[in-house]
């Protein structure tokens, strides 16, 4: 398993289209095979900036997603709402701490 992080600056203008896109999708995204855990954060003092924050079984997995139809609607609507461009590391869990 490893964790998927993509940081994301929206023009303040489409905040709310990017939200209800990645409302209308979230669920699809979480249940596309692989993908074990979905979060959305929100910078506390930049509020035009985005973070998602997933958990994928292997890295094929995240590869079959952003190849398929349901990566290529949501990234075509959110794409174009971005005022820089986006940043995505995939990481290894370290240690994890509840």
């Amino acid at each position: 398993m490893f964790v998927r992080i993509v940081k994301m600056s929206f023009e303040e203008l489409h905040i709310e289209t990017f939200l209800e896109n990645f409302h209308l999708n979230k669920e699809h995204i979480r249940n596309f095979k692989g993908c074990r855990f979905l979060e959305l954060y929100r910078d506390k003092t930049n509020q035009n900036i985005f973070f998602t924050y997933s958990y994928w079984n292997t890295e094929a997995d995240l590869e079959a997603y952003r190849h398929s139809n349901l990566f290529k609607n949501v990234w075509s609507k959110t794409k174009p709402l971005f005022n820089a461009k986006p940043e995505a590391w995939s990481v290894d869990k370290v240690a994890s701490l509840e």
